[in-house]
């Protein structure tokens, strides 16, 4: 009895968790399945079947395949500005160039963005883009660029790079810092070595610390892939999707189909695509991880 116990004591101890996982995870995962194979409003109770219509319609709906092209943007500008900016911007920050002190003011600067709500950050920009007083523009306009102004939000081939903008200017810091530990973590004596060759600061960056830091590089960057897939709140706030359905990323496309539109079971069908995606994405960040530690 005492040896089945002690057999069951793991189990017990992560009861709670897989309690949780299966009320917030697991539960309304079996539901989105079911709502994606049925025609059916909230405000309705019957539900009509309709088996993979949901799928067909969705595989022509060209506001969806525009959102996902949103979600493909994110992430190729994030994987740029937020893993290949972040690593420049941190190995300037560790070079010495900036003196210590200005190096930890910028450290900070860069970070604060990235616990600012994202209620704040929307409605900030919101300001800044205004075609009317905003300070961009107005920028523009005192540097002699005024051609250069637009309604950032307002105009349908602007609003959503300039979401896109907004997102990299809040993450970018925070992948700055997690890429100064990693730099941190290079033994300085590789340095030291690559200086007694005759390398440079670039042939430095690029022989030393680059190598030195791939794996947090090649995480960062699946994480950055992943949040892409599913971004949603900085989209909904600053446009809700608008105009004409210009900045739609598949997140803010689900949300309006299932809370202004009613249509919940083509909902389903959206938010089982965006599962998908991010369900490669977390399997290359699984698969990456059991690789690196074998």
């Amino acid at each position: 009895m005492a040896r089945i116990l002690n057999r069951l004591e793991p189990y017990v101890a992560l009861s709670p968790v897989l309690a949780l996982l299966a009320i917030f995870l697991y539960l309304p995962l079996v539901f989105d399945v079911i709502y994606s194979v049925h025609d059916w409003s909230s405000l309705s109770p019957t539900w009509r079947y309709v088996g993979l219509g949901n799928f067909r319609l969705l595989w022509n709906d060209p506001i969806f395949w525009h959102g996902l092209r949103g979600n493909f943007l994110y992430a190729a500008v994030s994987l740029l500005c937020q893993v290949a900016g972040a690593l420049v911007l941190a190995a300037i920050l560790e070079s010495g160039v900036v003196g210590r002190r200005l190096s930890g003011f910028f450290r900070v600067a860069f970070f604060i963005p990235s616990i600012l709500p994202i209620t704040v950050i929307g409605l900030l920009w919101q300001i800044l883009y205004q075609p009317d007083g905003g300070l961009i523009d107005q920028v523009l306009q005192a540097v002699g660029l005024g051609g250069f102004a637009h309604a950032w939000l307002g105009e349908e081939a602007t609003a959503l790079p300039s979401i896109v903008a907004v997102s990299q200017w809040q993450w970018t810091g925070y992948l700055t810092v997690l890429f100064i530990v990693g730099i941190r973590a290079i033994p300085s004596e590789i340095y030291e070595a690559a200086a007694i060759d005759g390398a440079g600061a670039l042939r430095s960056f690029w022989h030393v610390t680059v190598p030195g830091v791939q794996e947090t590089t090649i995480l960062m960057a699946l994480i950055t892939i992943f949040g892409a897939m599913k971004v949603f709140d900085i989209v909904w706030v600053m446009t809700a999707g608008g105009p004409n359905n210009a900045s739609h990323v598949m997140g803010s496309y689900m949300y309006q189909l299932a809370f202004r539109d009613d249509r919940v079971g083509y909902a389903g069908a959206v938010a089982m695509a965006m599962f998908v995606l991010s369900a490669i994405a977390g399997g290359l960040q699984i698969w990456h991880a059991r690789r690196s530690h074998s």
